[in-house]
């Protein structure tokens, strides 16, 4: 069965890491979102997928490559234009990139799904598919029950005792919420769809092709499922999917690396030094060193390639890739990426500007002489 993705989207809402990752790459620990996505899909009988790709998408295509590591076939399809000698990317819209890729190949030949590429999920196709072909839908949205005064985070969705879509509210309060259904973003289609998707320009589903089919009287159907859905959609959704991950909450994700104490787990090459005081949920990448006397108590994510010197403290915080947190720094509640500190907030303070960067800094930028790693 074939699947497509949609990841062309720049990510706003979790800038400043999607500056330099697209937010598909984010990781879950050390996945990627969008490989537990494709591994999940595979479990359901998914074998063929194209990926919309724009901003930052060589971080994308460059990892997953034709797929063959994770047992599947991938593709990819640039949304965007060549001016000069740069490639600048230029997304088209969900509806519209699914109507470039079936214009230029015609991929879509038979019952396909379609998904965002940044929550981590474990939904029952099986369950989904049986409900679309029942209904003879053209279109199917997989929904979702929240609690009713979440739903002012959501696009709700309304329907008939029989589970044909009738209307849509964005973000409604909860006092008008006309139900507490939302739309997760995943959605299965037949190729018929494309007779309500313009041939060219960008469209939307969920704003455009959706209200369309509402409109026309078409077969389009939702269906509410119970299922694992972790929208990775802003900064401080990151912290608590990292959270998750930690204390083993995520459906059928296991915590990379070895456990050496309870609830510490680390890569490969990690030196912790006796008099470190570390607990757990904890995972700490590769090459990493844990001075003595530094203290990261969990939840506690700390990547590759990272020193954390002696009397320094990490508790409940995230810590990106070769960064060095000096001696007498403390981090809580906060997110360190780059030159970039983010609380679970979303607010970001820029460590050089702050007058942070003595204390938070980037391993690579100090001389191999002065390398705890040499």
């Amino acid at each position: 069965m074939k699947a497509m993705i949609l990841a062309a989207g720049k990510g706003t809402r979790v800038q400043p890491i999607t500056h330099e990752i697209p937010k598909p790459m984010i990781p879950v620990i050390n996945q990627p979102v969008m490989e537990l996505i494709i591994s999940h899909l595979k479990t359901h009988g998914f074998s063929d997928f194209i990926v919309n790709v724009s901003h930052l998408a060589q971080h994308i295509e460059d990892y997953f490559k034709d797929g063959s590591r994770l047992g599947v076939n991938m593709a990819y399809s640039w949304e965007g234009h060549f001016d000069g000698d740069e490639w600048v990317g230029q997304a088209m819209g969900s509806a519209g990139g699914m109507r470039l890729i079936q214009d230029r190949t015609g991929f879509f030949d038979s019952t396909f799904a379609v998904l965002c590429g940044d929550a981590v999920i474990d939904v029952d196709f099986s369950e989904a598919l049986a409900f679309h072909r029942e209904k003879g839908s053209i279109a199917t949205i997989i929904m979702k029950q929240v609690p009713r005064d979440e739903v002012s985070s959501y696009g709700v969705v309304v329907t008939d005792d029989d589970g044909r879509v009738e209307s849509f509210q964005e973000k409604p309060a909860p006092e008008e919420a006309k139900s507490d259904v939302v739309n997760t973003g995943i959605y299965i289609f037949e190729p018929e769809i494309f007779n309500f998707i313009p041939s060219e320009g960008e469209y939307d589903i969920g704003s455009e092709l959706f209200p369309a089919l509402v409109e026309a009287g078409a077969p389009f159907y939702g269906v509410t499922l119970p299922f694992q859905w972790i929208d990775i959609g802003t900064t401080p959704d990151l912290w608590d999917a990292t959270e998750m991950a930690l204390n083993n909450e995520i459906h059928g994700f296991t915590i990379p690396g070895e456990e050496v104490s309870p609830g510490v787990y680390t890569g490969a090459n990690v030196l912790i030094e006796e008099g470190a005081d570390i607990k757990g949920p904890v995972y700490i990448g590769g090459s990493t060193v844990i001075r003595k006397d530094a203290v990261v108590h969990g939840p506690a994510l700390i990547h590759s390639g990272c020193v954390i010197e002696s009397d320094a403290e990490i508790r409940n915080s995230i810590v990106w890739h070769h960064t060095r947190i000096s001696g007498g720094a403390t981090l809580d509640m906060k997110i360190v990426f780059g030159p970039h500190c983010i609380d679970f907030a979303g607010n970001v303070v820029h460590l050089g500007e702050g007058g942070f960067d003595w204390l938070i800094s980037d391993v690579r930028s100090k001389s191999v002489s002065e390398s705890p790693l040499k």
